[in-house]
């Protein structure tokens, strides 16, 4: 047992221990930090990128950096007037932004054809359905060509623009 011991204790002086010992610290206070992150990111909030004409003109055709929160969505707080990223229910890939026009049971009417003012249709939102459109009706791919989605399609609902800095703050 003694020699056991001895054994022990001529390890201990080593620096390689200590420095071993001081880099697992970090490692750890690293995997926190990213375990932080992830939780944020997913749960709570996120900064998106987003571009693209549908949105004209409340977001920029060349881009607005966006705060958006995930826990509207989660609860089932987000609502009609609502600007909302989505994920597209034509590409899983791709997250799209878009305004609430109509809840579950709600009768939205629409132009099929709002360049040549071609007849409209009316369809029932379903239930945990909504139906989202783009503020620019003539360049947006929306609820008007893949209808309903989801609600768990839903990704977070967007409190501020951060950039530009000349709109920064909450979208109208």
């Amino acid at each position: 047992m003694n020699a056991l011991r001895n054994f022990a204790c001529r390890f201990r002086n080593i620096p390689h221990i200590a420095n071993a010992k001081e880099a697992m610290g970090k490692v750890l206070l690293f995997v926190k930090f990213g375990c932080f992150l992830h939780i944020t990111n997913n749960y709570l909030g996120t900064i998106a990128l987003v571009y693209g004409p549908s949105m004209l003109p409340t977001l920029n055709l060349t881009g607005d950096i966006l705060f958006v929160e995930r826990i509207s969505s989660r609860f089932g707080l987000a609502d009609i007037g609502d600007v909302v990223l989505a994920r597209s229910p034509q590409n899983p890939k791709r997250l799209v932004t878009k305004r609430i026009t109509a809840m579950e049971g709600d009768t939205v009417t629409f132009a099929t054809d709002p360049m040549n003012g071609g007849g409209s249709r009316s369809v029932v939102v379903p239930k945990g359905h909504v139906w989202i459109q783009g503020d620019n009706v003539l360049q947006s791919n929306d609820s008007r060509h893949f209808g309903a989605i989801p609600y768990g399609l839903l990704q977070g609902k967007v409190v501020c623009r951060i950039w530009p800095l000349d709109g920064f703050g909450s979208l109208p």
